[in-house]
């Protein structure tokens, strides 16, 4: 099924392009969010009349992005945890420990927007990065100590 995306959305496509789609992902996922439209002639033409709206509503999504990222600017977040035989954790540190953190110093951050690829499962100092917009990402010190 070929259907035309209103918003980028990660490893499928950018806002606007015409991609293939398995018709299930389409009914269940894209149109309910209303991340995208069946490709037919009028919503082509539908889409290209409301795309300059969709483009100065984008433009302030990632003003307002670049806004919250100069609040990251230095930001660090110390995270104390259990160690057993050779500084190994008990457990792991995950996204929603550092938003848990970072909220408690006063920072709104959702658990999606932290980008860790796996959790941390050693002591140690890392960067992670949020991404606060698909074009807007600031990086963070994540400092993982003994308790």
């Amino acid at each position: 099924m070929e259907v035309i995306l209103l918003e980028s959305i990660h490893k499928l496509g950018n806002r606007g392009q015409a991609v293939k789609v398995k018709p299930g992902f389409a009914r269940n996922y894209l149109f309910p969010r209303n991340l995208a439209l069946p490709a037919t002639a009028a919503n082509r033409r539908v889409f290209q009349e409301n795309e300059r709206v969709l483009i100065k509503k984008d433009e302030a999504a990632i003003d307002a992005a670049r806004a919250r990222a100069a609040k990251f600017v230095d930001v660090s977040v110390n995270i104390a945890v259990q160690v057993g035989e050779e500084d190994k954790l008990y457990g792991s540190v995950s996204a929603l420990d550092i938003a848990r953190k970072l909220k408690e110093q006063g920072h709104e951050v959702e658990r999606r927007e932290i980008e860790l690829a796996d959790p941390i499962r050693q002591i140690g100092v890392y960067n992670v990065d949020l991404r606060l917009h698909r074009e807007v990402s600031v990086p963070i010190k994540v400092w993982v100590v003994k308790e």
